[in-house]
């Protein structure tokens, strides 16, 4: 990693390393990062444990290095929580240029509006604040700019193609079923009943869409 350190620096970004699973938790903790790249196959405490734990109490941004290539591998990271994924092998250059494109667009807004409502859900996009029922809801800054797409658009239907471009822009590796991974976790957050939404429905054959009748 001490090359893909070099370019981070290099970037303009400061880095902490972790030489373990158990290290990186206690930096986490202590250091407050803007964003975690945590590499799966981790010593003693495992990535998807580490990403499991901070996501109890944390929504700092995570991405995810991966030797993995199996769906299934991927989405179990993303469902955890993570806002990201790398496939090894990557260049140091790509690495860059993801957590690039993580940082900006978890900074931007939607469409220059500050406040977004559907029924019982109100979002303050300057804030990132999400209440459900007058209730505050945590959501990952992916989680956030999902919810925020659809709700932004109560009714209409929007593909995975659209959805992930929303969330993650142009990125390296295009891989929509991520965006079902995301749905799940947003669901299981907002929704009474995740296995009976009411709020994003699913589309099928094409994707989703915020109920515009969204009330309980």
């Amino acid at each position: 990693m001490s090359l893909c350190r070099d370019y981070l620096e290099a970037a303009g970004y400061g880095v902490i390393e972790a030489a373990d699973g158990a290290q990186a938790l206690t930096l986490i903790e202590r250091e407050r990062p803007d964003l975690v790249v945590l590499d799966l196959g981790l010593p003693l405490v495992s990535g998807l444990d580490v990403t499991r734990t901070v996501r109890r109490d944390s929504s700092v941004l995570i991405a995810m290095l991966t030797a993995r290539g199996e769906e299934s591998d991927k989405l179990v990271g993303l469902e955890l929580g993570a806002d990201d994924y790398v496939t090894k092998r990557f260049s140091p250059k790509e690495l860059v240029a993801r957590i690039g494109a993580v940082l900006r667009r978890s900074e931007l807004s939607h469409d220059g509006q500050e406040v977004l409502r559907a029924g019982d859900i109100e979002i303050d996009v300057a804030r990132m604040d999400v209440t459900v029922s007058g209730e505050r809801v945590k959501l990952t800054p992916t989680e956030f700019r999902l919810l925020s797409t659809l709700v932004g658009q109560p009714g209409r239907v929007f593909t995975r193609a659209q959805l992930l471009d929303a969330v993650q822009g142009v990125s390296f590796e295009s891989y929509e079923r991520a965006i079902d991974a995301h749905v799940k976790n947003v669901r299981r957050k907002i929704e009474p009943d995740p296995r009976s939404p009411h709020y994003i429905e699913t589309v099928f054959g094409v994707g989703y869409r915020f109920s515009d009748q969204p009330g309980p």
